[in-house]
């Protein structure tokens, strides 16, 4: 099996920071990352307090994850430095990681 090394970065905000449409514009259109996907979770808590939905309790304050990855790491350390002017460098975590690749 032929694999390529990616670097894999994960962005932790939450609803009401009304950061996510920011974030993915950088990500498309400047960054020109492939691909984000974004997450939202049904409960966390982190320095802005607890975030939790219920049937009862429709939050729009929940905690959101996004998560690209990309094989060329000068365009990810780019990404990671401009997305630490936007959201606090410790809610950016990332990782190297191996992709499958089709090419030979």
């Amino acid at each position: 099996m032929k694999t390529i090394d990616v670097t894999i970065v994960r962005i932790y905000i939450t609803e009401a920071s009304h950061l996510l449409t920011q974030i993915i514009d950088y990500l498309k259109n400047e960054a020109k990352i492939r691909g984000v996907s974004v997450f939202r979770a049904i409960s966390g808590f982190g320095e802005t307090g607890n975030h939790t939905s219920s049937i009862v309790d429709f939050s729009l304050n929940l905690p959101l994850t996004l998560e690209f990855f990309d094989d060329d790491r000068d365009k990810i350390k780019k990404a990671i430095d401009h997305l630490g002017t936007i959201v606090k460098l410790e809610h950016i975590v990332f990782w190297e990681a191996k992709a499958n690749s089709q090419s030979e």
